[in-house]
């Protein structure tokens, strides 16, 4: 698909896709980046895609394998000729002529390429991909105007501008015939009014486009005054302020934006898992270790995944009732039916965005790794 899709739309669509756990034939992912520094790196991409296809179409396959990787060369050649989603810095492409999937995902970050054909869809990269751009909107408000920026996985929207009709200098030049006192609080009553206004579009905003994140930019004191307007839900949706100024270009603002999110989400995700595994620790609605996991994954109780990106562990899913289970066996030890081999990481991600939870890869984090790198927080206990 091709339209910009809301981030909230985003995430729903994640989770469908997520509910492909064996397709009637290959389901073919392919990330690619598309932010290039030069031709050199333009060139790479296509390298790699056409060694990724060829030898795809070497390993032989059923027509309709055949059919999804002529998509996938058709829609890699028209993005590294920038015919289609040009501003994009990273393009996820998945194809399975069996379950009509031809599907095109630009997301605003670089990517690595990664080409995939399995029974499922390669989710986990995705997964990551969104949680490392939440949507966002930039809030830049004076006394007099405000400009709204949305950042969103697909890319940055469109600047919207609102403007007061608060009063200025008194163009006649008749100041000293207005009461100091009387002017100021006429004044702030105009602010006040703009103020409400600009935090009922940034609450329309935020309902319409699943807006996760707001930055406020500007001077620090209307930046506070402003944030008294805003109503409470929306209000918790501000992950801090940056420095602006009304002449500033916009991307001055989403860069700070993106700097301070950074930081925040950093900081965020330490504090999340500290207290996962601390809840964990008591028996109470969290769950930490790869078995504990899985438990709760099978039951659909997991609201949040926490995994170090370096996981990795083998496994198998069963064939008769689906259980994931950890080390290798021809047989499911629940049911006895047959097994096949999977990386626990992907599947662990799959299952639990098929049941509208989500997912969140931690860079660095001890604690989660002495706990065999990954834990959970859970809708209820298990």
């Amino acid at each position: 698909m091709s339209a910009a899709m809301p981030a909230g739309r985003l995430r729903a669509r994640l989770a469908e896709l997520a509910r492909i756990t064996r397709a009637p034939s290959p389901v073919v992912s392919v990330y690619l980046n598309t932010l290039w520094a030069d031709e050199h790196q333009r060139h790479r991409v296509r390298v790699f895609l056409t060694d990724e296809i060829r030898k795809a179409r070497e390993a032989g396959g059923s027509p309709a394998l055949a059919a999804d990787l002529d998509w996938i060369a058709q829609q890699g050649e028209a993005l590294i000729a920038q015919a289609q989603h040009a501003d994009a810095h990273g393009v996820v492409l998945f194809a399975c002529g069996a379950l009509g999937l031809r599907e095109a995902l630009p997301v605003r970050v670089a990517v690595e390429n990664l080409f995939v054909i399995a029974e499922a869809p390669y989710l986990r990269r995705l997964a990551e991909l969104l949680e490392d751009t939440p949507s966002t909107l930039v809030v830049f408000v004076d006394g007099e105007s405000a400009r709204l920026i949305q950042l969103r996985p697909d890319g940055v929207g469109p600047e919207v501008t609102l403007a007061s009709e608060v009063p200025g200098h008194h163009r006649q030049g008749g100041w000293q015939l207005i009461a100091q006192s009387r002017y100021q609080r006429h004044i702030q009553v105009h602010r006040a009014q703009h103020f409400d206004a600009v935090a009922g579009a940034v609450t329309d905003l935020a309902d319409e486009h699943g807006v996760e994140r707001i930055v406020l930019a500007g001077e620090s004191r209307a930046v506070a005054v402003f944030q008294k307007h805003l109503e409470g839900r929306v209000a918790r949706l501000v992950a801090g302020t940056v420095a602006g100024a009304r002449p500033e270009q916009w991307s001055a603002f989403v860069e700070r934006a993106r700097a301070l999110l950074g930081l925040k989400e950093g900081d965020a995700d330490v504090a999340a898992v500290d207290a996962a595994l601390t809840e964990a620790a008591k028996g109470g609605r969290a769950a930490a270790g790869l078995e504990a996991v899985i438990d709760a994954a099978a039951r659909g109780a997991v609201h949040r995944l926490y995994l170090l990106k370096t996981f990795r562990a083998p496994g198998r899913r069963c064939g008769g009732c689906g259980a994931l289970q950890p080390g290798a066996g021809p047989a499911c030890r629940i049911c006895g039916a047959a097994t096949k081999d999977v990386e626990l990481g992907e599947a662990l991600v799959q299952r639990v965005l098929a049941s509208a939870g989500s997912v969140e890869t931690v860079a660095i984090h001890a604690e989660l790794g002495r706990a065999g790198g990954v834990a959970a927080l859970l809708r209820y206990p298990v």
